[in-house]
C-alpha cells in the first residue's frame, strides 16, 4: 500500500482552500477511476510544501522554482506550469511585486538604498532571489540592504512592512492578488514600487519515484482539470487559467538570476 501525499500548499490561503479541495478531489477521481491505487482521499496540510519536496512519497504538488533548480532536480519531476491571470502575470510566467508600507514618502526603489528588507525564506524565488535580482537590475551595484528579516512566509512579509519591522519585500503576485480575500485590508497597507522580471510559474510536481505510467495520468488528469466545467469557480479562487507541460530545464534560468544578483554585491541571507 503507498502512502503517497497530495498538497497543494504553496497557494492556500484560508479563502482558497475550498478550491484547492475542490481541484484534487476532481483529480483525485480521475486518478481513481483510471485505476490509481491508494490516491490522496484529501491534501496534506501539516507538514509545509518544502518538506515534501525530498519526499518519494509525494504524488502531486507545486514546487517552488528556485529551490527545485538548486536543490531538487533528482527528487521531483515536473509535470506541468500553470498559466495565471492575477495581474503581472504573463502566459505560464509570473513575477514579485516590490512592496513599501502606504505611507513611506519614498517612491523609488534606489531611494531605498540602506533599507531593511523582509523575506519569506533565503531559498524563496519570489521573496529573496527575485528581490535580489531586481534590485541588481534597477539599482546601482553594492549591498544595498543593512539587514534582512526572515518572516517564514509571504504574508509575514506583507505584515512586517506593514508594521515597519522592514521596508521593503518581494511578495509573490499570486499572493498579493490573493491575500485581500483572506487578510482583508493588509494589501491596501502597501504600494507597489517596482515589478520584478517575469519567471516560469510554479511548477506542478510528483516524486521522482512515481512510476511513468502514474505520472502520465497525473498530466492528463491535471490537465483536463483546467478545463473541467464543474471546476470554473475553483479555479477562478486560485487564479488558474490553464497549464502546459514545460521542459524542466527551463528553471535553470532563475539561478542566473542569483549569479547576476551576486556580482553586483547585493546582501545575501544566511542559508
Amino acid at each position: 500500500m503507498n502512502n503517497w501525499l497530495a498538497s497543494l500548499g504553496m497557494y492556500d490561503h484560508p479563502a482558497q482552500r475550498e478550491a484547492n479541495d475542490a481541484l484534487w478531489d476532481w483529480i483525485a477521481a480521475r486518478l481513481g477511476a483510471a485505476g490509481v491505487p491508494d490516491v490522496p482521499s484529501g491534501l496534506e496540510r501539516d507538514r509545509a510544501p518544502h518538506e515534501l519536496w525530498p519526499d518519494p512519497q509525494l504524488l502531486f504538488g507545486q514546487a517552488c522554482g528556485y529551490p527545485f533548480a538548486r536543490f531538487h532536480k533528482d527528487h521531483l519531476r515536473v509535470l506541468a506550469v500553470p498559466r495565471y491571470g492575477a495581474p503581472h502575470c504573463e502566459g505560464a510566467r509570473h513575477c514579485s511585486v516590490i512592496v513599501a508600507r502606504a505611507g513611506d514618502v519614498r517612491e523609488r526603489l534606489e531611494a531605498f538604498r540602506g533599507a531593511v528588507a523582509a523575506i519569506n525564506e533565503p531559498a524563496s524565488n519570489t521573496g529573496t532571489n527575485l528581490l535580489r535580482h531586481t534590485i541588481a537590475e534597477q539599482c546601482a551595484p553594492g549591498p544595498f540592504f543593512t539587514g534582512m528579516v526572515r518572516t517564514g512566509s509571504h504574508i509575514g512579509s506583507m505584515r512586517a512592512v506593514a508594521a515597519g519591522e522592514a521596508d521593503l519585500a518581494a511578495i509573490d503576485a499570486l499572493t498579493f492578488a490573493a491575500a485581500d480575500a483572506s487578510y482583508p485590508g493588509l494589501p491596501e497597507s502597501l504600494k507597489v514600487i517596482a515589478v520584478s522580471r517575469k519567471v516560469p510559474a510554479l511548477p506542478f510536481v510528483t516524486a521522482l519515484a512515481t512510476p511513468d505510467a502514474i505520472a502520465v495520468l497525473l498530466r492528463e488528469a491535471l490537465l483536463a482539470a483546467m478545463a473541467e466545467p464543474a471546476l470554473a469557480e475553483a479555479r477562478k479562487a486560485l487564479f488558474l487559467r490553464g497549464a502546459e507541460p514545460v521542459d524542466a530545464a527551463v528553471y535553470d534560468g532563475v539561478l542566473e538570476l542569483e549569479r547576476f544578483a551576486d556580482l553586483a554585491g547585493i546582501l545575501r541571507p544566511e542559508p
